[in-house]
């Protein structure tokens, strides 16, 4: 017989998942008013305090660079430090970028925009991924990926800032509070309560009870 396709799950290339170690998923799909690339990170045992407080300056970082106002025609790589600062703090850092355009229907790797130094100014209307990262080989990885809209922030002159529109809870069992400013906290609270209203009624609608509840409990402030 033909060998197990290396996308599929076979009894002699895999294993089983465990309570004890961390998880990172990369999802994505092509819709008709929309492309997504979301990655989640989650532990649902205990994890350890060095995965704790790398999830949560990774989530800090990915917080920094969402609610960053910025004046128009400012490339990304201008601003890319700002989702790294939390884990620089700590000598800590990611050897990957911090995120890149996404086309609606085109490549989900959408260039110019992004946050290289080769890449445009940001705009309004663009639509990019904010991701950093946190990487231990052979023992575990953290990457939390949204994607963004950049729009016309609430200033007397016209910045920008992002829009995050992944709509998604953040594992509360990898996050630290104690090391989160009160903006930080804020931002999360009132990003928690834009998913409760736009994907609650959805789930109600669909009626799916159990995973009405599980966002419930993912979104308390």
């Amino acid at each position: 017989s033909d060998p197990p396709s290396p996308r599929s799950p076979s009894n002699r290339s895999s294993r089983k998942l465990s309570e004890d170690e961390m998880y990172l998923s990369d999802t994505g799909g092509q819709y008709l008013d929309g492309t997504t690339d979301i990655t989640r990170t989650v532990h649902w045992g205990v994890p350890t305090p060095l995965q704790k407080e790398a999830y949560t300056r990774v989530l800090m970082g990915n917080i920094d660079l969402s609610r960053l106002v910025f004046p128009p025609n400012t490339a990304g790589g201008t601003v890319e430090s700002f989702a790294r600062r939390a884990l620089w703090d700590v000598g800590l850092n990611y050897g990957h970028g911090t995120g890149h355009g996404i086309g609606n229907f085109l490549s989900v790797h959408e260039w110019p925009v992004g946050f290289q130094s080769n890449n445009v100014p940001l705009m309004a209307g663009m639509f990019t991924s904010i991701e950093p990262g946190y990487y231990r080989d052979g023992e575990f990885g953290i990457r939390i990926e949204d994607v963004a809209l950049v729009v016309e922030a609430q200033t007397k002159k016209p910045f920008l800032t992002f829009e995050v529109v992944s709509l998604v809870p953040y594992d509360r069992n990898l996050i630290d509070l104690s090391l989160l400013s009160p903006e930080q906290i804020r931002y999360l609270n009132a990003y928690y309560e834009t998913i409760r209203a736009r994907v609650g009624p959805e789930l109600q609608r669909q009626q799916l009870e159990e995973e009405y509840r599980w966002l419930q409990k993912s979104t308390e402030p």
